[in-house]
């Protein structure tokens, strides 16, 4: 019963927050609600008993990503007056993609008929002794070593390149480094004798 209750609330938050992170307009909450999504996930994850890929998630998306795209954000300095919603010409084309994933997620959750001994045939005798985190890592490092090493490349790849279209040049704050470091202290301090009881008029 307890079991059932705890993954009933995962459930509502995880696509209570899912949806307001749509539909809110600042990207900042979008991200904080992204954020609580995850954590809802993860909780269904050790309702399910899947504890590593619940670590997994908080380390990873959280810890990692969830704080790039909060840094990718803070880095756009979008216009807050921008951010209404407002009709253009790709909102067609977001429809039309937004209804195909969302047919594909009916087909993952509609039931199907499969063949009796598939599952024999698919699926290999675990040991008792061996834990997911063990069972993960094993797989993932022995079949799918080279996706696993493509998968780590794309996520360099993507991390660069926001880097690269955040980055902006601004000539009335520019630094020069050179002419700081071969400054002299007597363009820079100014030693002034303060009689006692007086200040300083700047």
């Amino acid at each position: 019963m307890g079991e059932s209750i705890l993954y009933l609330i995962f459930v509502l938050g995880m696509l209570g927050s899912a949806t307001a992170a749509i539909f809110v307009r600042t990207p900042i909450h979008s991200l904080l609600l992204l954020i609580m999504t995850f954590f809802n996930t993860a909780g269904l994850f050790l309702v399910w008993g899947a504890e590593f890929l619940a670590m997994a998630l908080l380390i990873i998306y959280i810890g990692a990503v969830a704080v790039l795209f909060l840094f990718v954000v803070m880095m756009l300095d979008i216009d807050q007056r921008k951010t209404k919603f407002k009709f253009s010409r790709y909102t067609g084309f977001s429809c039309v993609l937004a209804l195909i994933m969302f047919v594909e997620l009916v087909i993952i959750v509609l039931p199907w008929k499969t063949w009796e001994k598939a599952i024999d045939v698919i699926a290999l005798p675990i040991p008792q002794m061996l834990t997911n985190a063990n069972a993960i890592g094993n797989c993932l490092y022995t079949q799918y070593f080279y996706i696993f090493q493509l998968s780590g490349l794309i996520f360099l790849i993507a991390m660069v390149g926001a880097i690269l279209l955040t980055k902006r040049e601004r000539p009335s704050i520019k630094q020069n480094t050179k002419q700081q470091i071969s400054r002299k202290p007597s363009e820079t301090l100014e030693m002034v004798k303060v009689p006692f009881h007086e200040g300083i008029d700047i």
